[in-house]
C-alpha cells in the first residue's frame, strides 16, 4: 500500500520525507489556503523537496472541463513529471478526465462517495480515485465498505485504476482499509505517527538500552568498534 502525505507544509512535508516510506504528496484548495502563501511559489518549493520520483497530486479549481484542462496544462508546466491532476468527479470532471487521458496525463478523481463514481471515473481514465472513509462514516455510511466494493469491482473489470483512500481521523480507518485491498491512502502527518506509535515499542526500546547500558554503560557498538579500530 503507498502512503501518500495530505500536507501543503513545507516543515511537515520535509519531515515525513525524511522520516516515512511516502510515495508522495496530495493537496486541494482546503489545504493549500491554510498554508496562507504564495501558491506557485509553494508548489514549487513542494516540488523540489519531494523529487522527481515521488507523485504531487494538486487540485484544479476550474468548474468547467475547459478550464480544468487548460489548468492541468499550467501545471505540469510548472511541475513536470509525475504531476497527478485532482479533478472533482461530476459531468465536467469527467469531461476533462476523457480529455486529459487522451494527452498522457496522470488523473487523481477526488471527493468519490459511491461505488458508480468511482467506476466512472475508472472507465473515463482516472489513475486514482479518492473515496472519502471519514466522511462516508459521519453520514452513517461505511467507508471501508464502500472502497472494499470499488477495489472488487475494479478486480472484476481488469482495471488498472487504483483506489487512493482519504479523509481519515484515525489510524483504525487507514488499517481497515489496508485490510480490504485499498491500494493507497492520503494521510495527514499525525495520522502518519499514530501508525507508527504504540506504547510497548516505546518500552521494549527503553528495556534494551536499560539492560544494555547496566553491562556496557553509555558506550555504543559503534564507539566500542571505533575503539577497538584506532
Amino acid at each position: 500500500m503507498l502512503y501518500i502525505v495530505d500536507t501543503a507544509n513545507i516543515e511537515k512535508i520535509r519531515h515525513c520525507i525524511e522520516f516515512f516510506p511516502v510515495a508522495g504528496i496530495t493537496t486541494n484548495p482546503t489545504i493549500i489556503s491554510k498554508e496562507r502563501t504564495d501558491f506557485l511559489s509553494l508548489i514549487t518549493e513542494i516540488k523540489a523537496i519531494i523529487g522527481p520520483e515521488r507523485m504531487f497530486h494538486i487540485q484544479v479549481t476550474g468548474q468547467t472541463a475547459d478550464k480544468m484542462v487548460r489548468e492541468a496544462h499550467a501545471l505540469r508546466n510548472i511541475v513536470g513529471d509525475n504531476l497527478y491532476v485532482k479533478i472533482p468527479i461530476g459531468e465536467e470532471g469527467l469531461k476533462a478526465t476523457m480529455a486529459l487521458h487522451k494527452e498522457g496525463f496522470h488523473i487523481t478523481e477526488t471527493a468519490i462517495f459511491t461505488q458508480q463514481q468511482a467506476l466512472m471515473a475508472a472507465m473515463a481514465g482516472a489513475d486514482f480515485v479518492a473515496p472519502y472513509v471519514n466522511r462516508l462514516d459521519n453520514i452513517i455510511s461505511d467507508g471501508v465498505n464502500v472502497v472494499s466494493e470499488i477495489v472488487t469491482m475494479f478486480r472484476q473489470y481488469q482495471l488498472s485504476t487504483k483506489v487512493l483512500a482519504a479523509s481519515f481521523k484515525t489510524a483504525e480507518q487507514v488499517h481497515k482499509i489496508s485490510m480490504v485491498g485499498g491500494h493507497a491512502v492520503t494521510v495527514n502527518p499525525e495520522i502518519l505517527d499514530a501508525l507508527l506509535y504504540h506504547p510497548l515499542t516505546m518500552y521494549a526500546i527503553d528495556d534494551f538500552s536499560a539492560d544494555w547500558e547496566s553491562v556496557y554503560g553509555k558506550k555504543t557498538i559503534l564507539d566500542m568498534v571505533e575503539e577497538e579500530t584506532n
